[in-house]
């Protein structure tokens, strides 16, 4: 049984090509209208803070969300403007501010259908600032803007990828095992729900409602995720199969993680220092095989969305990043070079 979006709490489009004010203070939004099925239209919705002057010689930073998730996190979009980047972020379709009636949150029967908004949202922001972008995404996010650089090689000056779901929990095995229940279902019900437990700890790590930092969209972010329809998770498993064969990026990869994962059915408060959605372990090894140049960074006291941590756990994070887009993502590098003051161009 499907159970579609309805409420107040959905947004209506933006006049076409005009950014009007967002729900967050200090932030746009543009509606990108998308094709409609038998849900109706799909768009997707850019998302920036309010334009400065000078943004158009910037470097553009698109940002992509996960499952059951939108973006919220203005802190992070403050840290890229006051390094020199242009931030955008992207609530794909049927998620967050992009979501409309009668729609199933999150539905998607192929990661690769997010080509289209990723796309329309890159032509956008190339009117406003030129620049070859870097591109970021957290969990599934990650997953989906690794996929897409893979199919879109030479179109990103670098990826940035928060706890990327890669992989499903445990190894290969688990994956080849889920298959064999998810793909009979979804050959007859592609929007069946999986019966899965229902825990809400990592909402709890994350609401200032409960135990966390940020204040959250009760439908948009909400306590329970989404239901999980059978032909989402087999798109998901095919995107970790993909990846699980190698990807070949040529630009620079950069992968943050927390130190470690904290699994379990009820409440813990080591949760609030670790990932409790996906194994790290895992992701770390799968990591390697995104492209050629690859880092990899473990945050201690990091939950599953790093830069939603604690302050002083993001604000560290953040640091290390940009750090290395300094070297690999700055003004002056090009895909896949860094730029080393130390070595002349004549004796590279």
């Amino acid at each position: 049984m499907i159970t579609p979006a309805d409420g107040p709490d959905l947004l209506e489009d933006s006049p076409p090509g005009e950014w009007v004010p967002d729900v967050m203070e200090g932030f746009q939004r543009l509606t990108i209208p998308l094709e409609v099925d038998e849900e109706g239209q799909n768009v997707a919705t850019l998302v920036r803070p309010d334009p400065t002057p000078g943004r158009e010689d910037r470097i553009p930073l698109l940002y992509l969300h996960g499952w059951s998730d939108y973006f919220y996190n203005a802190p992070l979009a403050e840290h890229f403007e006051a390094h020199g980047y242009a931030f955008y972020a992207l609530d794909l379709r049927r998620y967050g501010r992009s979501l409309r009636p009668g729609q199933t949150p999150g539905w998607a029967d192929s990661l690769e259908v997010y080509d289209d908004e990723i796309g329309a949202a890159l032509h956008q922001i190339a009117q406003e600032v030129p620049a070859l972008p870097v591109l970021m995404g957290h969990s599934t996010g990650g997953l989906t803007a690794a996929l897409w650089s893979a199919r879109h090689q030479g179109r990103l000056r670098a990826l940035v990828l928060n706890s990327p779901w890669l992989e499903m929990q445990g190894s290969t095995l688990v994956r080849l095992m889920a298959s064999a229940v998810v793909n009979p279902v979804t050959r007859v019900q592609p929007k069946s729900f999986l019966k899965l437990p229902k825990v809400d700890h990592y909402w709890r790590s994350l609401s200032a409602s409960a135990d966390g930092d940020w204040d959250l969209h009760p439908a948009w972010r909400p306590q329970y995720a989404f239901d999980v329809p059978s032909g989402w998770l087999k798109a998901v498993m095919a995107g970790h199969s993909q990846v699980s064969a190698g990807l070949g990026l040529a630009e620079p990869v950069y992968v943050m993680l927390a130190a470690k994962t904290m699994f379990g059915t009820k409440w813990n408060e080591e949760m609030l220092a670790a990932d409790s959605v996906l194994d790290v372990e895992v992701l770390a090894q799968r990591a390697t095989r995104l492209g050629r140049h690859v880092t990899v960074v473990r945050h201690e006291g990091a939950m599953h969305d790093v830069m939603a941590s604690r302050r002083d756990v993001r604000r560290q994070a953040a640091r290390e990043l940009f750090r290395w887009m300094s070297v690999y993502a700055g003004p002056d590098t090009t895909p896949g070079h860094a730029v080393d003051p130390l070595i002349p161009d004549d004796e590279e």
